[in-house]
């Protein structure tokens, strides 16, 4: 497998994949896949990885800005979808692990995900990779037909950013 930046060119598979997520229910709220421009502009531009496999797009991940504000700029929330053919297979914890040394080299000390609790797998890779569990956000959002849904905040804080 090989971890590789994204390019825009990546993208119907990455909307593609990002569809498969959406369909669990349990990966988002978004109930469609935004263009590529408004994708592009609600993440940063550092950190959009592609896993690949003999030619085929696995999975991807990306970081999003927490805040606009200069003290959050080392925080960031991660977006990681796996190809509904490829789940359980080991790309989640390759491209996670990749994900966290470039965001670490991009200057990135705190990296979060909210996770619905019906997401077993992607909970378990996040505390694999030295996430931490820090709480329930209750009923935080709605889904499209209409069920108020939890979602659990997980947080990595790097060893290598913003120790001082």
């Amino acid at each position: 497998m090989v971890i590789r930046d994204m390019t825009q060119s990546d993208w119907s598979d990455v909307a593609r994949i990002y569809t498969e997520g959406i369909a669990t229910g349990y990966a988002t709220f978004e109930t469609n896949v935004p263009q590529y421009g408004d994708w592009d502009k609600a993440h940063i531009k550092l950190c959009r990885l592609i896993a690949e496999e003999d030619g085929s797009i696995q999975g991807w991940a990306a970081l999003s800005p927490v805040s606009s504000r200069c003290v959050y700029g080392g925080v960031a929330e991660i977006s990681i979808y796996i190809g509904e053919n490829a789940r359980g297979k080991g790309v989640g914890k390759v491209l996670l692990a990749r994900l966290i040394e470039e965001s670490e080299q991009a200057g990135y000390w705190t990296l979060q995900s909210g996770i619905f609790p019906e997401n077993k797998a992607s909970i378990k890779l996040h505390e694999r990779l030295g996430f931490r569990f820090l709480g329930k956000r209750e009923s935080i959002g709605k889904t499209n037909d209409g069920i108020w849904k939890d979602n659990l905040l997980f947080e990595r804080r790097s060893k290598k950013v913003g120790i001082d």
